[in-house]
């Protein structure tokens, strides 16, 4: 019977089911996306190229990692570097030693300016490594003060061998005569440079990039790998397969982590939401048809046999409806993967994984969650007498059990606690209790829904009573059913706790770094680059004149008082067991000038010591009070490439949001980044100086690619490395948001919709269909009002210790979002409820009692 009965209920009466459907589907499509984000971000990789024809490719670990001891159990914790990670040259003797190996070629890339234009600079050595077709086919290889350039390059500019060219490398530059041309490359305008003179011009000599394998003849790719590891022990990775490409695409490990947080850690909360809205969507859909369980009972249903119906119901329709939405989460993860790619964040090699994992788990929580709402909510009719049923459905229950409002304290006991550990921790791990603070409070509010209720509609009750017939039956009715008026309640504070927590904690942090830019920032010219960046200074060899660089040629002009160079890398610190990074500067030029160009707002120390020795740091004082670290002490840090330093504290600063939680001399970074250029130079006028002559003087000073522009050149800078930050947090907000502003919608018609039968008896009664609408509309100002203050309640709670940990300060709320935000949650439920109310009221009172309930 109870198939038979679930098959009918779907037949005949498909209008129940729309709004269990509708959460489903947008329920399968938010994990399906989220999942496939999770998978793309555990099988990234991307296609071997330049090392197709090398089985076997050396590199170093693209991560620091740290183990410790957690009771008797051995953890390790890993965090990307900032930069590219390389190799000891010397190693490429020890492997060319092994007897299976027939070459083994350094590989480097560094960032080459002048002469054709932005080149890639290699090392002649490594010529040949992408296979046979990469050779020299004009001239011979090169010598000291000499350059081959690829032949597509050459004939592009009109140079020939004999031809001379000024290059500009981060190690150095000079006039450099064309030995040779080599074939058209695949990857770009190539140099290649003598070895030696390579390793100088790289800026990380005794480094490299790679060291690509080949093998003798007979050699396989297997024993080939094992010579090789023997070879270097622990000092490097030997990569084979696919993993080589990983090589070639160093960003593909941060790529894989943020994919991975994204799929994973944001996924697991919005899998969450999504389980959350389906469990109340089928909970309210199978609450309205007490009255239908109440009648099976009432002639003779067994408890199991309802308990069996709604078992079936939901295996007739959750897994149409969650495979519904399987494409359309595709369609999500693929531009979301997409916009990530694009902003950079992904290399455009890596390619989303589509499988069919996400989409089953999808089909199975979706599955899962009906079934397990539809039980929940029927287990008080199916467990009634028969002859109590039919009474019981009739009346809302008058208070919640005491389980559910016993869980309803335990979460918000819970939510305040974990927003009370947020206010001690530093910014990221404050931010990432963020979402954990809003679920708790979210599952409070579901689970004390109709305690909110009753608070809001006596609050409230007195201005809606002002408001005529229309507005006093509008507060008698949500205070006879707060029960109903919950579950429409709880979608809205949801999206405004999402929204609110995600976009306002990124508005504080673009606010605050914005407000110390521009309080930080004295210097009166910004230079910058359209390049890779601009060169530092050169020293010579014994007895030779170095080569200046463009902070020295900008502070010898007439009217420049000091000019200071900046650097942009990252370092990776420790805090107990967990690692994470932080923005850095290094500092080129004398640091006894940074505060002419730079107000840092200087707590403890001077930053004038840190032209003391290369081995010092200033930190921004609330990453020192994270580590524990004063002036004085030293602390533990990797810089960019991974390198294990124990720097000299010499100051602590308070602007460092703005610009850079810890500055270093250039000396002690310029050996471990990409490129050792500085982005941008920082010119301050002497007093009295002609601001104009300056800027004129700085123009002419004929650096390729150079830029010369005043502090909002700077604070653009800024705005754009934050940029990725603000467009994942508004998605994120967008996916929850837009998702609990489809669950708010639906559930809204779905309590309309079931009002039939009380609409058709205000109608008998003598009410209007304008008094009707009237009240409708009340209610649903009401809902919006109170959904609006609840989710901006818990939004604040969560993020007041976060945007402190982050920032020190406050909650920076822009009207520009916020009143948006609360205007379209008026808006949604007017319109969710407004729609529906016309639709019942178009049939008349009679014909409204005797429908279907």
């Amino acid at each position: 019977m109870s198939n038979g009965l679930a098959r009918a209920s779907v037949r005949f009466r498909p209008a129940s089911f729309v709004g269990t459907f509708v959460a489903l589907f947008f329920a399968a499509a938010v994990i399906t996306a989220c999942g496939t984000l999770l998978q793309t971000g555990i099988t990234a990789s991307v296609p071997v190229a330049r090392y197709a024809d090398a089985p076997v490719v050396v590199a170093a670990d693209p991560t620091v990692g740290i183990t410790f001891r957690e009771g008797e159990d051995t953890d390790t914790e890993e965090q990307p570097v900032p930069d590219r990670a390389r190799v000891d040259a010397a190693l490429t003797a020890r492997i060319a030693a092994q007897p299976g190996v027939a070459a083994a070629r350094p590989d480097s890339a560094f960032p080459v300016q002048g002469g054709p234009g932005p080149l890639t600079g290699r090392g002649f050595a490594a010529l040949g490594i992408a296979g046979p077709q990469d050779r020299l086919v004009e001239g011979r290889a090169p010598g000291a003060g000499e350059v081959v350039l690829d032949a597509d390059t050459a004939r592009a500019a009109r140079l020939s061998p004999g031809a001379a060219v000024a290059l500009t490398a981060p190690g150095g530059g000079g006039s450099y005569r064309i030995s040779g041309l080599a074939a058209p490359q695949s990857a770009g305008p190539t140099a290649w440079f003598a070895d030696q003179q390579a390793d100088r011009l790289s800026g990380h000599p005794g480094r490299v990039d790679a060291i690509a394998v080949q093998p003798r003849e007979g050699v396989t790719a297997k024993a080939l790998a094992a010579q090789v590891g023997t070879a270097v022990g622990d000092a490097a990775e030997v990569r084979t397969g696919r993993d080589r490409g990983t090589v070639e695409q160093p960003a593909l490990t941060g790529a894989r982590e943020a994919l991975a947080a994204i799929g994973g850690s944001f996924g697991g909360i919005a899998t969450m939401t999504a389980v959350f809205v389906v469990v109340s969507t089928v909970a309210l859909a199978t609450g309205q048809r007490a009255r239908e369980f109440a009648l099976l009972r009432a002639v003779g249903a067994t408890p199991r046999q309802i308990r069996r119906t709604i078992a079936t119901e939901a295996m007739l329709v959750a897994p149409l409806a969650a495979a519904s939405g399987i494409l359309p989460g595709l369609g999500l993860a693929r531009w979301w993967f997409g916009g990530m790619v694009e902003r950079g964040a992904v290399p455009e090699a890596v390619e989303l994984s589509v499988g069919p994992l996400p989409m089953a788990a999808a089909v199975v929580l979706c599955t899962l969650a009906a079934l397990a709402a539809g039980f929940f909510a029927a287990r008080r009719p199916a467990r009634m007498r028969a002859g109590q049923a039919l009474g019981a459905a009739a009346v809302e229950p008058s208070r919640p059990g005491w389980i559910r409002t016993g869980l309803g304290l335990l979460f918000t006991v819970g939510g305040i606690v974990l927003a009370g550990v947020a206010t001690g921790l530093n910014g990221t791990d404050a931010a990432n209790t963020a979402l954990g603070v809003v679920m708790c409070f979210l599952t409070a509010v579901a689970l004390l829904g109709p305690w909110v209720a009753r608070v809001a509609a006596g609050l409230l009750g007195a201005p809606l009573r002002a408001g005529g017939a229309p507005g006093s039956l509008a507060a008698d009715n949500t205070r006879a059913n707060a029960r109903r008026l919950a579950s429409a309640i709880t979608p809205i504070a949801m999206v405004t706790a999402f929204c609110g927590t995600l976009l306002f904690m990124q508005s504080t942090v673009r606010h605050e770094s914005g407000e110390q830019v521009r309080a930080g920032l004295t210097a009166d010219h910004v230079l910058g680059s359209t390049g890779p960046g601009l060169p530092a200074a050169v020293p010579g060899a014994a007895g030779a004149a170095g080569t200046p660089g463009v902070v020295e040629r900008a502070a010898g002009l007439p009217g420049v008082e000091a000019a200071v160079g900046v650097l942009r890398t990252g370092v990776v610190y420790r805090e107990g067991h967990n690692l994470d990074s932080a923005a850095a500067l290094g500092i080129t030029g004398d640091p006894s000038r940074l505060p002419r160009v730079l107000d840092l707002d200087v707590r403890t120390g001077s930053l004038a010591d840190l032209g003391r020795s290369p081995d010092t740091v200033a930190l921004d004082a609330a990453l020192a009070s994270a580590l524990g670290a004063e002036v004085g002490e030293r602390v533990q840090l990797w810089l960019g490439d991974g390198t294990e330093t124990r720097p000299l504290v010499v100051a602590t600063y308070g602007r460092g949001l703005g610009f850079g939680q810890v500055l270093l001399p250039r000396a002690a970074v310029a050996e471990h980044v990409t490129a050792a250029y500085d982005q941008q130079v920082l010119v301050a006028d002497a007093p009295g100086a002609d601001r104009a002559a300056v800027a004129r003087g700085l123009a002419g000073l004929g650096v390729p690619g150079m830029t010369v522009t005043d502090r909002a050149g700077f604070a653009a800078q800024a705005d754009k490395d934050q940029e990725m930050g603000a467009w994942a947090n508004a998605v994120m907000a967008g996916v929850l948001g837009g998702f609990a502003a489809v669950a708010a919608a639906n559930t809204l018609v779905m309590t309309v919709l079931d009002r039939r039968r009380e609409v058709a008896l205000l109608r008998l009664a003598g009410t209007t269909r304008g008094q009707v609408r009237h009240m409708m509309r009340w209610e649903a100002l009401l809902v919006a009002a109170t959904g609006l203050g609840v989710g901006a309640v818990i939004a604040w709670v969560t993020l007041v210790p976060v945007t402190r940990g982050l920032t020190g300060a406050t909650p920076y709320v822009p009207p520009g979002t916020a009143l948006p935000l609360a205007a379209g949650a008026v808006a949604l439920c007017l319109a969710a409820t407004a729609l529906p109310a016309r639709a019942l009221l178009r049939a008349g009172p009679i014909a409204m009692s005797a429908g279907k309930q």
